[in-house]
C-alpha cells in the first residue's frame, strides 16, 4: 500500500528541534522526501567533541529510518537564503510539493518595556521568514503550472499561534507576527488556488525549547503517558494538510494540541449602524456605539481568550 505523501517533496523550516523536528519526521514517515531546514551550524557537545548541526541530525534520523532527507542550515528570514532553500528542494528532488513554515523565536516583554530590536527581530523571523519561503515556493508552482497548462500539487502549512487569537499581553511582537501570518495565509490561499495550491495555518500548543518558559506551569504527564503538549500531537495534522486528502481544505485556521483539533470560524459582523446623512457625526456615533458597548465586560475584546480553554473531551 502506498503512503499518502509518497513521491512528494517537502520543506520544513525550524526543523532541527521541537515542533519542526516532529513535523519533518511525520512527513518522512508518510512518504515525503524532506529538506530539513534549521538555522545553525555544527557545535560542540558536553565533552567538547564536534556535533552536527540540528538540521543535519534530523536529516540523518530520517535517513536512518529509510527515508529521504537533506539538511539546509540557512536563515529563512534572509531573502537570498530562502531562495536557496527552495532551490535545494527542487535541485535535490526535482520539484517542491509541500512547504511547512515553522521557524520562529520568542522575545517576550510587555509593550511598554519592549525594545525596538525585540520587536523587529520577532517580526523579521516569523512574518518575513514565512513570506520569503512562500514567495519562492509560489513562484515555483506558478512556473510549473504555466509549463504544464494546468494545476500542480502544492501545499503550504503556516504556523500561527493562540497568542494572536487570545491577545497574549506579554507577547505583542509575537501576537502581531502570528496575526500577520494568518493574513498572509488567507491571501496566499486565494492567490494560488487556481494553480492547485492550498495554504492553511495552524495554531499549535506544544512544549518545545522555545516555549519551555511559556508552558512551565503546565503539569507534565505521568510515566508511560504522552505529554498533552508533545509536538507529536501536532505533526499528524501537518501531515494531513500536506496530503491529497486535504485538497478541499484551503485558507483555514486550525488550533491543535493534546489530541484535539478545533476549526476557527472566520470573523462575523456583530452589529451594523448607518448614518442619517452622508457621513456620521460625533453625536450620532455616540448615540449608536456607546449604548452598544455600555454593558460589555471590560476585558471583552476582539481577542478570543476562550480558545485557551479548549481541550480534548
Amino acid at each position: 500500500m502506498s503512503l499518502p505523501l509518497e513521491g512528494l517533496s517537502a520543506i520544513v523550516t525550524g526543523a532541527g528541534r521541537g515542533l519542526g523536528r516532529a513535523e519533518a519526521l511525520e512527513l518522512a514517515r508518510l512518504g515525503a522526501s524532506v529538506v530539513v531546514n534549521d538555522f545553525g551550524q555544527p557545535g560542540r557537545d558536553g565533552s567538547g567533541e564536534a556535533s552536527a548541526a540540528p538540521a543535519e541530525e534530523v536529516a540523518a534520523e530520517i535517513r536512518a529510518a529509510a527515508g529521504r532527507a537533506v539538511a539546509h542550515t540557512g536563515d529563512v528570514a534572509d531573502h537570498d537564503q530562502a531562495r536557496e532553500l527552495v532551490r535545494t528542494a527542487v535541485d535535490t528532488y526535482g520539484k517542491l510539493d509541500i512547504l511547512v513554515n515553522n521557524a520562529g523565536i520568542l522575545r517576550d516583554r510587555m509593550i511598554f518595556s519592549m525594545t525596538e530590536a525585540e520587536w523587529d527581530t520577532v517580526i523579521h523571523v516569523h512574518l518575513k521568514g514565512h513570506f520569503n519561503t512562500t514567495h519562492f515556493a509560489a513562484a515555483h508552482w506558478r512556473e510549473r503550472s504555466k509549463a504544464t497548462g494546468g494545476p500542480v500539487y502544492g501545499r503550504i502549512v503556516n504556523t500561527s499561534s493562540e497568542a494572536f487569537l487570545a491577545g497574549s499581553a506579554g507577547q505583542p511582537n509575537y501576537a502581531a507576527a502570528k496575526g500577520g501570518i494568518v493574513g498572509l495565509t488567507t491571501s496566499t490561499a486565494l492567490a494560488l488556488a487556481k494553480y492547485g495550491v492550498t495554504a492553511n495555518a495552524i495554531c499549535p500548543r506544544a512544549r518545545t525549547r522555545m516555549t519551555e518558559d511559556v508552558f512551565a506551569g503546565f503539569q507534565e504527564p505521568g510515566a508511560g503517558r504522552l505529554d498533552p503538549l508533545a509536538p507529536e500531537h501536532v505533526s499528524p495534522l501537518v501531515g494531513y494538510l500536506a496530503s491529497p486528502a486535504a485538497a478541499r481544505v484551503n485558507g483555514q485556521l486550525l488550533v491543535v494540541h493534546g489530541g484535539m483539533v478545533a476549526i476557527v470560524e472566520r470573523p462575523k459582523v456583530a452589529a451594523k449602524f448607518d448614518s442619517a446623512k452622508d457621513a456620521f457625526t460625533f453625536d450620532e456615533l455616540d448615540e449608536a456605539l456607546s449604548p452598544y458597548y455600555a454593558d460589555r465586560p471590560p476585558n471583552e475584546t476582539f481577542a478570543a481568550a476562550e480558545i485557551l480553554g479548549l481541550k480534548k473531551g
